[in-house]
């Protein structure tokens, strides 16, 4: 046996096809085309390419996009400032600032002076507070990819036994709260595992759906997983390079033993990692049709 594959590559494509057409919609019966700023600070290599690929995918589903650059050397008065000119500006459904932020500015003070409503990220803690309670306007991207995966594969997460390995707040704790909540999609039995967690095998083996954010190569082996369970590897890590130079990448699952054994897996990369971005485009999308009156 080995595992039907979970592509987010083609499962992302459906997703972005879906916006495209519902942003012409908007357009057409609202006048109102989303828009998305995003704000970068100084100029790291790997910031410089999400925001890129962000502003792309922006751009190619309609969206109106800005990206504003800002020198690496700028006040956390003047960002705030900056913030503060896109809370009140009606164009602007969605602000991203891209961590990390120099050390001379305060990321809360930061992520907090984003309006709960523009905060397409889901890191205010207003948006935090909806999704625990179960009135979410915006999902984390990197979840709800997740929770979309699993849902359009076809995997059956109500009653499900989930097993998270992973509390941080863009992954572990999220995902964990959204597969609990009493809605579609969800209302799954949810333990989370971590580095204090005594014995994680003796978890994951009972899990009918094993979500892996450690943030270490080859954490999940073969002997953990319960034979015909859905595996979603949300790891990335650098293993490497290529003999042409680029990144070699792998996952938080070991994904030849793994399959072996699991029903479904994500693989790395083409699983979670695409989902992200365009998880943030639904996201400004739906900030849009709020402020339109349709959501």
């Amino acid at each position: 046996m080995s595992a039907k594959i979970i592509s987010g590559t083609e499962i992302a494509a459906q997703i972005r096809d879906e916006i495209k057409k519902e942003v012409e919609e908007l357009k057409a019966k609202k006048g109102v085309t989303p828009g998305l700023v995003t704000i970068l600070v100084g100029e790291n290599p790997a910031s410089v390419s999400y925001v890129t690929a962000k502003q792309k995918t922006a751009k190619e589903l309609g969206f109106y996009s800005v990206q504003d650059d800002q020198p690496v050397d700028i006040s956390e008065e003047a960002l705030l400032a900056l913030i503060d000119k896109y809370n009140k500006d009606p164009q602007i459904h969605g602000i991203l600032v891209q961590l990390p932020l120099p050390k001379h500015v305060n990321e809360n003070k930061v992520l907090y002076a984003i309006n709960p409503d523009k905060d397409v990220d889901a890191f205010h803690p207003v948006n935090v507070g909806r999704l625990v309670i179960g009135e979410a306007k915006f999902y984390p991207c990197t979840p709800y990819g997740v929770q979309q995966m699993l849902v359009r594969s076809g995997v059956n997460v109500d009653g499900a036994e989930v097993v998270v390995i992973g509390r941080s707040n863009i992954v572990g704790k999220p995902v964990a709260n959204m597969l609990l909540q009493k809605a579609p999609g969800a209302n799954a039995t949810v333990t989370i595992c971590h580095t204090g967690t005594k014995d994680i095998a003796s978890h994951t083996k009972r899990a009918d759906i094993l979500i892996v954010a450690a943030g270490k190569p080859n954490a999940v082996t073969k002997e953990m997983v319960k034979p015909g369970a859905v595996v979603i590897d949300v790891g990335v890590n650098r293993i490497g390079t290529t003999p042409e130079g680029k990144a070699k990448l792998c996952g938080d699952v070991d994904f030849e033993g793994v399959k072996e054994i699991a029903s479904m897996i994500t693989p790395v990369p083409g699983g979670v990692g695409p989902m992200t971005i365009t998880m943030l485009m639904l996201n400004t999308l739906n900030a849009a049709k709020f402020t339109a009156g349709l959501l």
